[in-house]
């Protein structure tokens, strides 16, 4: 079993890493007892908040505190009202992000936002992909919460990601500057290492995506280690 040798933190992925299709992945124990309490969970989830993935993980056995998950809809607004506090902001997004947006000090509504926010909204419609596509037109910051596309359900059909939202709207507004928060980007790592403490070149990123959680973490130095790869080399993970 890896010791995971020379390293003051991990970061761990959540779906495809921990969790996958509702449950708990074989070695997902094994992989947060070996990090001696050191862990934060930076993941790319743009629909709900950490208390929510907080209880989750805990009915499916994995106590976890909120406090320890960075996700990518969370930072996104937390940046937002970061950088433009009291903004107005039109959300494709969760009612639990709304309502954090609005703990936040921000204005949520439609009618000419400050800036515009796709996470991963169940309820997208043509209405919204009008609302929002003029909006950036008008001016408004354009915020995407992650870039994925899509990541497959537990019956291996494609579930639509914030990315495909998104997608959607640059569609109509055509190439127009906009900043994406989630991973590959180097926000999540960063956050996540402060919680644990930890710096780049002693810190481990476990994670199931190269494309996501590989390159974003060799961009700021961190080592990261593949679930579908390199920890089966010795091991019992796949």
């Amino acid at each position: 079993m890896h010791e995971f040798p020379d390293s003051d933190g991990i970061l761990f992925d959540l779906d495809g890493t921990l969790i996958s299709g509702g449950k708990v992945l074989p070695w997902a124990h094994a992989l947060i007892e070996k990090s001696r309490g050191k862990f934060a969970i930076v993941t790319n989830d743009a629909e709900h908040t950490a208390t929510e993935i907080a209880a989750l993980l805990q009915n499916l056995g994995i106590p976890v505190s909120a406090h320890r998950i960075v996700a990518a809809g969370m930072e996104a607004i937390r940046q937002i009202a970061t950088d433009m506090p009291s903004a107005r902001i039109s959300m494709a997004a969760s009612d639990s992000l709304q309502e954090y947006a609005i703990r936040l000090g921000l204005d949520v509504l439609d009618l000419k936002p400050d800036v515009v926010l796709i996470g991963r909204d169940r309820a997208f419609s043509y209405d919204k992909i009008r609302t929002l596509s003029n909006a950036v037109l008008a001016g408004a910051r354009l915020v995407i919460c992650n870039p994925d596309r899509s990541h497959p359900a537990a019956d291996g059909s494609i579930v639509p990601e914030t990315g495909a939202l998104a997608a959607s709207v640059l569609a109509c507004t055509g190439p127009v500057p906009h900043d994406i928060i989630g991973k590959p980007q180097p926000g999540l790592f960063l956050t996540g290492m402060n919680l644990i403490g930890s710096t780049p070149a002693r810190t481990f990123m476990i994670g199931d995506n190269p494309e996501t959680d590989g390159k974003g973490a060799a961009g700021i130095g961190i080592r990261f280690i593949h679930v579908g790869f390199k920890l089966c080399e010795n091991d019992q993970f796949p």
